[in-house]
């Protein structure tokens, strides 16, 4: 057993077997997703304050970017000015660049541990459940005696929408879609809003134009790719990534408003 299993994988999975107990005790249907659904819940909440620095940061990132803009501009051609001056806005404003850094990488782990849970429950047989959840837990009372229902409202958790296309029909794209729509959401909540009409955009470098190019690409395929992945993985994964990203989604809300949201969220409000 190595040492990411102890440190986190089988904690992870201890407490996910907690909640399908606490779950089946009252009967809830279509336990182990709702479990997923809990467990990830359970999670995004014990990482918030992790994650409310890193979204704090990149607000306070993107509101000095002008002001960034303005000295490559007015120093251009003098390297050790801008870096200077770039250091003298940091201490002015009380932002520090590497503030949201480590945030993510603590993260990192976390999420990677669900995700190696989820995706070895949801690849068990009903013949090797028992087994396999009662050689990891903790405690005798997390013990189960009978393989569950391994379904959500129909749908097999340990199958793929590519799988499933053929016995339920294009009504199976839904689950890629809204991976895809809600991780898109969220990424142009990431977004800084710009206001147009009280200032114009200030001139960048050809190196801003391509890293303001990059940015608005990923925008688009980045969810692309994740609604991709979302038809090709176990349904478990797309539940597991759903709730997380909904859930990043009114942090990110609380926190720093609609962001590049705003605007289309105006013009649809007239």
């Amino acid at each position: 057993m190595g040492f990411f299993d102890v440190i986190l994988i089988n904690p992870i999975a201890n407490i996910l077997i907690g909640v399908y107990n606490a779950l089946l005790f009252f009967s809830i249907p279509y336990t182990l997703g709702f479990s997923i659904v809990i467990l990830t819940i359970i999670i995004r909440f014990a990482m918030y304050p992790l994650m409310s620095t890193q979204i704090k940061a990149a607000k306070k990132m993107q509101e000095l970017s002008p002001h960034l803009s303005k000295v490559k501009e007015r120093h251009k051609g003098d390297a050790k000015r801008i870096q200077s001056e770039t250091m003298r806005l940091y201490k002015e404003h009380g932002v520090n660049p590497a503030a949201g850094c480590l945030p993510i990488l603590i993260q990192i782990p976390v999420i990677w541990a669900l995700y190696l849970v989820l995706q070895k429950f949801s690849a068990l047989s009903s013949n090797s459940v028992v087994s396999e959840v009662n050689r990891i837990v903790y405690f005798d009372f997390l013990k189960i005696d009978k393989a569950w229902d391994a379904t959500f409202f129909g749908l097999p958790l340990g199958q793929n929408p590519s799988t499933l296309l053929s016995s339920v029909g294009v009504a199976i794209f839904l689950i890629p879609f809204a991976t895809g729509f809600f991780q898109f959401i969220q990424s142009k909540m990431m977004m800084p809003h710009k206001d147009t009409k009280k200032s114009p955009a200030p001139k960048v470098e050809k190196k801003d134009d391509f890293a303001t190019a990059f940015q608005q690409q990923s925008l688009y395929i980045f969810p692309i790719m994740i609604g991709f992945f979302s038809y090709t993985f176990p349904i478990a994964l797309s539940l597991y990534w759903n709730t997380f990203t909904i859930f990043g989604i009114i942090q990110q809300h609380r926190i720093s408003g609609p962001g590049g949201l705003r605007s289309w969220l105006s013009k649809i409000n007239g």
